[in-house]
């Protein structure tokens, strides 16, 4: 089973959730902090042991001597990462999406690719949680390849909950792909709802099934609750507004040694992908 807490924006607790969930699963479970660019769900897991791997990327180097600068490679690039000028090849390395068309199509065998770090993952393990948090290097833009390379590393065995970057664009699109349920986390707030509508209408072009968590519930109104029934949307979970939870959080304490009477809430929802 692999389950996704994703958002339309950031800051509704997304990661929160998510570490509370783990907590409450029963057996063994897999956290994916899928969040590459501001990973921190090991801020509220003091993880037992860790180990790292380093991620890279394949990017094109052009050998001048055999170029002929014929701008075929410049052609079938859809991002723009090659560019022709004179005779010489222009390569630009954070355009690059690593597809190796521009080596499968050069006449002149002039392309190859060398390996370019992107980022780390880094792998732990407390109690019966296996945190594996990606982590982009500073300047690189690209965090669809390393979202894919923490996903490739989990156990397939093993039960799966990804926490997913914020917004609609393609991080959170990849990090989502080939889930079994996508959990939307939103606040009761104008904001909130904006970004929740666009975060179902991407659950749906995807044909993903979906629920929705509001965390805050008290401190806003309720058109996110009458958007839910409105477009039959399962209402999960409601997390009161709370200044407990949230002096607990800002300590890296979890959601659920901040409120242990969340608990039983937490375990059937858990309970319900199980």
């Amino acid at each position: 089973m692999k389950v996704a807490i994703a958002s339309g924006k950031g800051g509704t607790g997304k990661t929160t959730l998510s570490v509370a969930l783990a907590q409450a699963w029963d057996g063994p479970v897999q956290l994916l902090d899928c969040d590459v660019e501001a990973p921190n769900a090991s801020l509220f897991l003091s993880l037992e042991t860790a180990t790292e791997q380093v991620v890279t990327v394949p990017i094109p180097v052009v050998d001048s001597s055999r170029c002929t600068g014929c701008g075929k490679c410049a052609a079938i690039c859809e991002f723009n990462a090659l560019a022709v000028a004179g005779n010489s090849v222009l390569v630009f390395e954070e355009l690059c999406h690593s597809c190796g068309g521009c080596v499968r199509i050069c006449p002149e065998q002039a392309i190859t690719e060398q390996p370019r770090k992107i980022g780390t993952i880094r792998t732990g393990s407390i109690e019966t949680i296996r945190l594996t948090e990606g982590r982009l290097d500073i300047g690189r833009a690209m965090a669809p390849p390393l979202i894919r390379a923490v996903k490739k590393s989990a156990d397939p065995k093993t039960p799966v909950l990804i926490d997913c970057p914020p917004g609609t664009s393609c991080p959170m699109i990849t990090a989502v792909k080939d889930s079994d349920y996508v959990i939307l986390v939103t606040e009761p707030t104008p904001f909130g709802l904006h970004d929740l509508t666009l975060a179902v209408e991407t659950m749906r072009l995807l044909n993903l099934p979906f629920g929705v968590v509001i965390n805050r519930a008290d401190s806003g109104d309720d058109r996110v609750v009458t958007f839910c029934q409105q477009e039959a949307i399962p209402l999960l979970l409601q997390i009161p507004e709370s200044r407990k939870i949230a002096e607990a959080c800002s300590r890296g304490e979890t959601l659920l040694s901040a409120d242990p009477s969340l608990k039983e809430a937490l375990q059937n929802l858990a309970r319900s992908f199980q």
